[in-house]
């Protein structure tokens, strides 16, 4: 079975960690790095396929497919730090870092994929853009819900920008679904009502000329991601 290792154990790991191991009656090895080392003990406790490593360098060492998830602003000195393999499938869940950045430090790793997880992946119901399109990488977000491989990198960038807005707005529709579960409601009666409900809402927001703000707030964002 596929082991994945994760350098940058945030809450983004966090959720396709739960995805891949919840209720899974073979859930895969994980192999988590120690820059959060409590979300990544927490895993591991939760877990019996999430170890947690003691470096970065143990999780290559240990996987053969590596999900790179740190802040895009210390990206290249946690990967100038590491000795890849070419066997090494390089999956870069860090916005705004290219695949031609990607692949002068991740050398001699030849393949290589930009992936966008949602917070929703804990749920296995991540729509997860990535490209170039890669069967480990697709095997991987499958797991957790569904993938999408748009035409370019270009046209990944826009996916960023959309994602850069509403990745709170997930978290608290997911959250408010949680809590009506827990609550004693259905969990698929939770997450449509809540859907419904903040579709509806979406409406009325369009009457009143909301969009607009919106999308001159995003062409802002696709600047700053493709500058």
């Amino acid at each position: 079975m596929q082991p994945y290792g994760f350098v940058g154990t945030g809450e983004l790991t966090a959720a396709v960690v739960e995805g891949l191991s919840a209720g899974s009656p073979a859930p895969p090895p994980v192999f988590l790095s120690p820059r959060n080392q409590r979300i990544a003990h927490d895993l591991a406790a939760r877990f019996p396929n999430v170890t947690a490593c003691g470096s970065n360098q143990e999780v290559l060492d240990r996987a053969t497919a590596v999900v790179i998830a740190v802040r895009p602003q210390i990206t290249r000195d946690v990967l100038e730090e590491l000795t890849f393999r070419p066997d090494h499938v390089v999956v870069s869940a860090v916005a705004a870092v290219s695949l031609a950045e990607l692949r002068d430090h991740v050398a001699p790793a030849e393949r290589i994929v930009r992936a966008i997880p949602l917070p929703t992946a804990s749920r296995r119901a991540s729509c997860t853009a990535l490209y170039p399109d890669d069967p480990v990488a697709r095997t991987l977000f499958e797991s957790v819900g569904e993938v999408v491989v748009p035409e370019n990198e270009t046209t990944l960038a826009t996916f960023s920008a959309a994602t850069a807005t509403f990745a709170a707005h997930l978290d608290q529709l997911a959250t408010i679904a949680a809590w009506m579960a827990a609550h004693g409601v259905r969990a698929e009666d939770a997450n449509a009502y809540v859907a419904h409900v903040f579709g509806e809402l979406g409406n009325t927001l369009r009457e009143a000329g909301v969009p607009d703000h919106i999308g001159h707030g995003l062409d802002a964002v696709l600047t700053r991601l493709t500058q």
